[in-house]
């Protein structure tokens, strides 16, 4: 099979997977607004998140940061968002090695658009909260592109949209997601524990030389990885950062090599009689040596799957259909009634909205089109600027990151803060909405007529 053609398959199945947990997404999102707007339901709702979490053993409890045991929120949002920035580190370190990043070509247009699309939001916030050093806390919401949302947008229009950009989109979006990444690493910790940060470095020196030594068990790095996320949160770095660092010391190379294990599955497949086309249906009782053939062929199959592309296909329906709509139920619930409409209309409301409606938009087509002029890259195929210009607009959508961005930036910072992290999910829930209306009544005019 041609590699253009592994690609393009590889691409339909994560178009696919995408599509459908933005569904689930939708649904969450919406429940956790229900939820938090509903008075018999409220209290219990936000009450939910406060509960204290414990997985102790003895004096030691894995869900504690500095001796304090941790709450549900907060083990959704440091726990299991470490393991959806697992997968998101996996995506990224297979997109540079095989996929979308890999070439200069490939990942040149996606990148350019993405520091675009990073910087605008950025600025605009800034311009819109001037010097308040509390609301510029969070000068890097409106930065992230969701990428489930954004694809379950073109998912819409099925064939009408040109492969190129779906490809942009889901490339920018992984570029973006790794931008957020940075950006958590960088601003988003708090003080530092010397001996802590120590022992996360031995961590990850531990699975590099791992790695190195070419040990392929998952376990073991899923197991470490376990140990470079407590002592990380407890390091003062935020801790779903272990996810990714994680991610990128997991191997995507085999032990033998592809073709060790194809030879080993043909000569092993070779043992088995021609069956003729009258025996097909019929039941073979297999022998004792045969069954231990074809579990030689079940291992060798297992073996040339990397455990980079093994664990990240293993964690999808996890990180698609438990962690990120838990996520959605437990952040996306804003009591609506404690706020007025004019929260979308000044202050960190109106500087998320606007950064994701204009700033995405302004920055991921500036950028790209002055690349494209400049002939450093050239404009997907099959397609034209204004539909390149729609999916610009589609790119607004920033929901997961953002959200989580938005929590980082104001949670703790007493009442201000929860007031100030209400505007700033109020501006994500709103501009991510606008964002996907004008990006479908866009698309709809741009892109061309299905053929029939």
């Amino acid at each position: 099979m041609p590699a253009t053609t592994i690609t393009n398959y590889s691409f339909i199945s994560t178009f696919k997977k995408y599509v459908s947990s933005s569904v689930v997404l939708i649904f969450f999102t919406v429940l956790a607004l229900v939820c938090a707007n509903i008075p018999v339901v409220k209290e219990w709702y936000f009450s939910l998140w406060q509960h204290e979490v414990g997985l102790s053993i003895g004096n030691f409890n894995f869900f504690s940061h500095n001796g304090h045991s941790m709450n549900v929120g907060q083990v959704i949002n440091d726990f299991l968002m470490a393991i959806f920035f697992l997968s998101v580190g996996l995506e990224i370190k297979r997109e540079i090695r095989v996929g979308e990043l890999s070439t200069r070509e490939k990942a040149l247009l996606p990148i350019i658009g993405a520091c675009g699309g990073m910087a605008v939001p950025v600025l605009i916030f800034w311009l819109v909260c001037p010097g308040d050093a509390v609301m510029q806390r969070g000068l890097a919401i409106p930065m992230a592109t969701d990428i489930a949302f954004s694809l379950g947008v073109l998912s819409v229009f099925k064939t009408r949209v040109p492969v190129g950009l779906k490809v942009f989109l889901a490339a920018l979006a992984v570029a973006d997601d790794l931008g957020g990444i940075i950006v958590i690493a960088l601003f988003y910790s708090s003080h530092i524990d010397v001996t802590f940060l120590i022992l996360s470095a031995v961590c990850v020196v531990v699975m590099m030389l791992a790695n190195y030594l070419k040990c392929r068990a998952k376990v073991f790095y899923v197991l470490i990885g376990l140990l470079l996320w407590y002592t990380m949160l407890n390091s003062g770095i935020h801790a779903t950062i272990a996810g990714v660092i994680t991610a990128f010391c997991i191997p995507a190379t085999l032990k033998k090599g592809t073709g060790h294990y194809l030879e080993r599955i043909r000569e092993n497949v070779n043992q088995f009689p021609v069956i003729d086309v009258d025996d097909r249906h019929n039941t073979i009782v297999l022998t004792n040596s045969q069954i231990h053939t074809l579990k030689s062929i079940e291992s060798a199959a297992d073996k040339m799957i990397s455990p980079l592309q093994d664990l990240e296909d293993n964690l999808h329906g996890l990180i698609n259909y438990f962690v990120i709509p838990l996520f959605a139920f437990a952040n996306a619930g804003i009591d609506l009634s404690t706020m007025s409409l004019g929260s979308l209309f000044s202050g960190v409301g109106l500087a998320v909205m606007l950064g994701l409606v204009l700033g995405k938009f302004i920055g991921v087509f500036s950028f790209s089109w002055l690349a494209i002029k400049l002939k450093i890259v050239s404009l997907p195929a099959n397609t034209t600027w204004k539909a390149f210009a729609s999916v610009c607009v589609v790119c607004g959508i920033g929901f997961t990151v953002s959200m989580f961005i938005a929590d980082l930036s104001y949670s703790g910072a007493g009442a201000a803060g929860a007031a100030l992290l209400d505007q700033a999910k109020l501006g994500v829930l709103v501009g991510s909405v606008i964002a996907a209306v004008l990006g479908c009544l866009l698309l709809g005019k741009t892109l061309p007529e299905a053929k029939k």
